[in-house]
Order: C-alpha cells, then structure tokens, then sequence
C-alpha cells in the first residue's frame, strides 16, 4: 500500500471534527473514511456523507461478514471502519483519515502499523465542558458521562504520535497538515510513491 494512513482521536467536545473539516478542504488528495454508525443521525447530517446509518441488525450482519476493519461501542451507540473501502483506497495511493475513538484506533494500529497518530486535547477541562454544554445535543446526564470518558480517553495520549492541543483553531489546523506533509516524505512512503525515480537515482554504474 502506498497510501498513508491518519487516526485522528478526540475526547466528545475537543474540536475534532472542525479541525478535520478544516484540513481536508485545504487538502483534497486526503480523503475521509465514513464510519458506520447504530446512532440516529443529528441534525444536519447525512447518509454517506457523515456517517453510513445502520440498524443494529445490520451492524451485526456486516460486522459478522468481515465488512469492518475495526469496531467499537461509544456512547452506547456502535462505530465500525469499512474494511473494503479504506484497503482499496490505501492500495489506489490515496491518504486516508480515519475519525475514531482510542478504541477503534486500538484495533487499527495493531492490524497497521504504520498509521499515523494524532490525539488532540482541549486547552483545558472547562473549555471542554463549556464546549459540550455550548452544543447543545446532550442533556446532562449524557453531558456527565461524556466527560468521565473523555477523562480516561486522555489518559491514553501517549498511544498516539502526535499531539495537538486545540486552543487556538487556525493554529490547530496548520499543525495537522503540518502532520500530514511530514508524514507524507517518510522515506517508506517516497520509495512505495516514486519507485521509478528513486530506481534510477540510486542505481549503480
């Protein structure tokens, strides 16, 4: 595969869906995997285009068929990584962002490796509350427990290569394509993206 692969993980709150938002406007060669969700869509969101939404029925079909590379239970609801789709596009050559929880990222850096990782923080614990009040989409008890998980997914920072705290937004978002230009010159990469090139600079006389 000469794709890169991107975790981007989040505590509920952090910011991280605008950030990625933000990035793959700027860089349309990085294309986003859309999770399957059990959850009932929010609104504004759309089928295919934010999430695929399934019936538990259904989550438990594809997921007994292999369909998921990785899949997690968050929030009560289930989330699951096509499989199929992220191998195919991984093996075209495409950058591939994958937004999940530590859970699924758990899952997928054991079956790859060399997926990049970035866990990115709140400037602070209120900042993070007052976000997840400011959204609106919860009631408290959700809210509560949102935060008691968010504690525990932090803890596990050091799973991750890269770390961004999101206090400032404009900041946030040149550090990841930062991030993803690095990683796009790993020297694995460039032999996997140049073969020809690189066989006829290093060849011998």
């Amino acid at each position: 595969m000469s794709g890169s692969l991107f975790i981007v993980c989040a505590p509920s709150g952090g910011g991280k869906t605008s950030i990625v938002n933000a990035v793959l406007e700027r860089d349309p060669a990085l294309k986003l995997s859309v999770s399957f969700t059990t959850r009932a869509p929010r609104p504004g969101e759309r089928e295919g285009v934010h999430y695929h939404f399934v019936d538990e029925t259904k989550f438990g079909q594809l997921d007994d068929s292999g369909t998921f590379l990785e899949s997690a239970l968050v929030h009560g609801h289930h989330y699951a990584t096509s499989r199929l789709w992220l191998e195919d596009e991984m093996m075209r050559g495409h950058d591939v962002l994958l937004e999940i929880d530590v859970q699924g990222a758990e899952q997928v850096r054991k079956l790859i490796p060399s997926a990049v990782g970035i866990f990115i923080l709140p400037p602070s614990w209120e900042r993070l509350r007052e976000r997840l009040v400011g959204r609106g989409q919860d009631a408290l008890p959700v809210i509560t427990r949102r935060l008691a998980a968010a504690r525990l997914e932090m803890q596990r920072l050091d799973e991750f290569d890269y770390v961004i705290i999101n206090n400032d937004f404009a900041t946030a978002v040149e550090d990841f394509s930062a991030i993803v230009r690095a990683s796009r010159l790993r020297s694995a990469i460039q032999r996997a993206r140049h073969p020809e090139l690189l066989r006829t600079l290093l060849e011998l006389d």
